[in-house]
């Protein structure tokens, strides 16, 4: 009886079981009880005053990180880069970009890190470099050439491309060579061309690389836009292309597979059903992916991300639920509002104005309540904001390029704008706010992207000795998901389903269980439930009140299964 228990609800792929006496332990996976930091590393600490974050700026920072509890850093690309796209564009796997610093700073930086128990994430990026790499140098000298086929080629006239594929960044994916009569194929920049995975002697580059890195002491890898490798492009196949599994088992195989790692793939087109495989518990593939079904909720549907739309809150939580549901016991969920691609997440699900903090602190626990990894993106947990930039103010190439085809197309310059300010990538990109000293403590120098106006209210330096503070409430945050077995094993419930004002869930594991509400709007609400003040293990208010959930409170309530 107690062994068919055992088997329904502890997960037995997810688990490994010990006998110890006549105790039984179980034993998860470090990762499925960590929180990642995000780092974008050219906005998070300036060390040598040129205006740009580097790897001694994070060793600075070390201390702020260890303080607010998190496991392990996922750390955006530092290898060489021209930095066409912040350097998703690698000219050397093996070398770190000048801007950032050198090997030993990035060596430093592993070993330091991990004597704070803080593991470094590299992220990978394997679907492209850019065509300042050598590879891509040799590539473009003939079509004779060994390196020719390590990426994607094809045939035709100057001014006839083999099809209408088009860039994420605008215009056509196909750049035309001049002197070889050929096209290279890049689902982003021009400058980033696409690599070509059926040539094994690429696979065997890259994984060479890998375990180049997974030799230095890397805790693990995010894998970029990976679910784009085994792309089609004469069928019109960008993503989960036929051979990407078999690629992607074949990685596990030759680099990180059956090592004590992270891997966490970067999966747009993912499905519950794609998810189940990308994280097997078997881990052949990865531990977990990123997917983006709640993040394209407010948009125009069939359009792109900047065609603004007010988002559908209850098909938001049937999304979470869907995605809670499908991957528990057949793999694993990552949990996040934001990163480096992604506006602020407290300007765009929250109040930024009359209820920044209550929003902030109720988002945290809307998500860190769910089973899966958590991931803080720099300054989410301070509740940072978007910005409202002119467009000479912008950096970030993805957006520029929009402007200027939006333009070109006779939209309206406002509502181009307005777009821009919702979702540019640059939102998450302005530096890190220390303090309310010139340049928020991140630079003495000039900064490379202007700040955002309210660094001076809203900083680290206010907010981590302040109790109150959503810094503050991230860290119990955080601690709570470390401690509390219900949030690693737990069921997910999604609680009055149709509300359009309440998320509310709860997770069950065996007789124990935890509830989680949060108000979603700026009004008072009434919630039926039955709370005792001593049961509440979180809340973003100082006072309780059992009447109503008042403006975007969250709490996180523990009982029993009556």
């Amino acid at each position: 009886m107690y062994a068919l228990q055992l088997k329904s609800y502890a997960f037995g792929h997810s688990y490994i079981l010990k006998y110890k006496g006549d105790k039984m332990k179980m034993k998860s996976k470090w990762w499925k009880k960590a929180v990642i930091y995000q780092i974008y590393p050219r906005s998070f600490q300036d060390s040598n005053g040129d205006g740009i974050g580097d790897l001694r700026g994070i060793i600075k920072r070390l201390d702020y990180l260890a303080h607010l509890g998190i496991d392990a850093i996922w750390l955006s690309p530092v290898y060489a880069s021209p930095q066409d796209d912040n350097g998703y564009d690698i000219s050397d796997y093996k070398n770190i970009d000048p801007m950032f610093g050198t090997m030993e700073d990035m060596e430093d930086l592993i070993t330091e890190a991990g004597k704070k128990n803080i593991r470094i994430i590299m992220d990978l990026v394997l679907n492209h470099t850019s065509d300042e790499h050598a590879w891509f140098m040799e590539a473009q000298r003939s079509i004779n050439n060994s390196y020719h086929d390590y990426y994607v080629w094809r045939d035709g006239g100057e001014d006839a491309p083999p099809n209408d594929l088009k860039s994420v960044f605008g215009g056509s994916a196909w750049e035309w060579v001049p002197g070889l009569k050929q096209y290279y194929f890049h689902q982003f920049s021009k400058k980033q061309p696409d690599l070509n995975w059926e040539n094994p002697k690429l696979r065997q580059e890259l994984y060479d690389m890998i375990n180049w890195w997974i030799k230095k002491g890397v805790g693990g890898f995010r894998l970029d836009v990976i679910d784009q490798i085994a792309k089609e492009p004469d069928l019109k196949i960008t993503n989960n292309g036929p051979k990407l599994h078999i690629y992607l088992r074949e990685l596990n195989q030759k680099t990180f597979g059956n090592k004590d790692l992270i891997t966490v793939g970067e999966a747009w087109g993912a499905t519950p059903e794609l998810s189940r495989i990308f994280s097997n518990p078997d881990g052949s593939e990865f531990s977990m992916v990123f997917q983006f079904e709640h993040i394209g909720l407010d948009q125009q549907e069939g359009k792109d991300k900047w065609d603004l739309f007010p988002m559908n809150f209850v098909k938001l939580k049937h999304v979470f639920e869907k995605w809670q549901h499908a991957l528990y016991d057949t793999g694993w969920n990552s949990l996040f509002w934001n990163n480096h691609d992604l506006p602020r997440a407290v300007s765009r699900f929250g109040n930024d104005t009359d209820y920044r903090v209550e929003s902030a602190k109720m988002l945290a626990t809307l998500l860190h309540g769910m089973q899966g990894t958590p991931y803080i993106y720099q300054g989410e947990e301070l509740g940072m904001t978007n910005v409202k930039f002119s467009i000479d103010q912008y950096r970030d190439i993805e957006t520029l390029n929009m402007f200027k085809e939006r333009l070109e197309k006779g939209y309206n310059k406002d509502h181009i704008i307005q777009s821009l300010w919702a979702k540019s990538r640059d939102n998450a990109r302005t530096p890190m706010q220390w303090d309310s000293s010139q340049n928020a403590g991140f630079t003495e120098g000039n900064p490379w992207i202007m700040l955002n106006s309210n660094y001076k209210e809203i900083n680290a330096e206010n907010q981590v000795s302040d109790p109150n503070s959503v810094f503050s409430y991230y860290k119990r945050l955080i601690q709570l998901r470390h401690e509390n077995e219900v949030l690693l094993n737990g069921r997910f419930e999604l609680l009055f389903p149709d509300s359009k004002e309440i998320f509310a869930y709860k997770r069950v594991f065996y007789e124990k269980k935890i509830n989680v509400y949060c108000n979603f709007t700026d009004q008072n609400v009434k919630c039926i439930r039955n709370i005792k003040k001593e049961d509440i293990l979180i809340m973003n208010y100082e006072d309780f009140n059992k009447e109503y959930l008042r403006p975007y409170e969250a709490m996180i309530i523990k009982g029993y299964i009556s």
